[in-house]
């Protein structure tokens, strides 16, 4: 049966993906490991998939074995599972480990696997996140609309080529956590006007989601639609000349660059 589904490690980003799955797939097709048993205890309450005692059990019985581990750690929890591995489909989440570093510790164990490879951000969790995924040509059609199909409830998906990978990961899976000291941020600022803490989270969050939304959904350049809201000599100008004058823009721009540099190294 194909649609079983195996996650080898259960931290926050696997954590997502499985929340994700489980609204699609029977949850006892759900196996999961990790060696937190409380951590897996609790996403199994969670989302009524099974807990299993070790790594191998997790993936003797699945089609889709998700690697949910840290990038340093990721080729030794490979290989301790490669005896069960045959016939399945690989898939990893971690950053900055290329497909065919994957491909070669499989080939120390003489296996030859159709791999993909897939980043998520946290927000995959409640159904409003963003999921890349990179199949090499191995993985069979029905595979691929298989795994899309179990990974729909968690948001959007796009198959991208793995050479994006890496560059794309801070701009959508990293930047949520710089989004929410954004949000705080505005809700700071709130605070010091006066605003009561919880509506001024509340208000902030919600303005970025809107705006988001309005990016999305008018196609209008983020330029455009930041003009749009400047009326000439009125208070939110204002704002953006401050903005500017802590260089906003570029400090998110050098923040996105860094931890694009720092995935590229995690594979090494």
């Amino acid at each position: 049966m194909k649609n079983i589904f195996a996650f080898i490690g259960a931290g926050n980003m696997g954590g997502a993906i499985i929340e994700a799955v489980c609204r699609k797939v029977a949850p006892e097709n759900v196996f999961i490991y990790d060696r937190d048993e409380k951590k897996a205890a609790e996403l199994s309450e969670k989302t009524g998939c099974s807990v299993a005692k070790s790594a191998e059990e997790a993936a003797i019985s699945a089609h889709f074995v998700f690697l949910c581990v840290k990038p340093n750690v990721l080729h030794d929890a490979l290989r301790a599972i490669c005896p069960v591995l045959g016939g399945k489909v690989i898939i990893s989440i971690a950053a900055g480990v290329a497909k065919s570093s994957i491909k070669a510790v499989l080939a120390e164990a003489g296996l030859d696997l159709p791999i993909v490879r897939l980043m998520p951000n946290t927000p995959v969790a409640i159904g409003k996140g963003m999921i890349l995924v990179s199949p090499d040509k191995d993985v069979s059609d029905e595979d691929v609309a298989l795994l899309l199909e179990a990974l729909e409830p968690g948001g959007l998906t796009s198959i991208i080529d793995e050479s994006y990978i890496d560059a794309a990961t801070p701009v959508f899976s990293c930047s949520p956590a710089y989004v929410y000291m954004f949000i705080e941020a505005l809700a700071d600022g709130g605070v010091m006007a006066g605003v009561p803490r919880d509506k001024a989270q509340s208000y902030a969050a919600q303005a970025v989601l809107g705006a988001a939304a309005m990016v999305l959904e008018t196609g209008k350049h983020p330029g455009e639609l930041k003009d749009e809201v400047c009326s000439p000599g009125g208070a939110t100008i204002v704002g953006v000349e401050e903005l500017e004058k802590r260089a906003f823009r570029a400090a998110v721009a050098s923040a996105v660059y860094e931890a694009y540099r720092k995935t590229t190294s995690l594979g090494k």
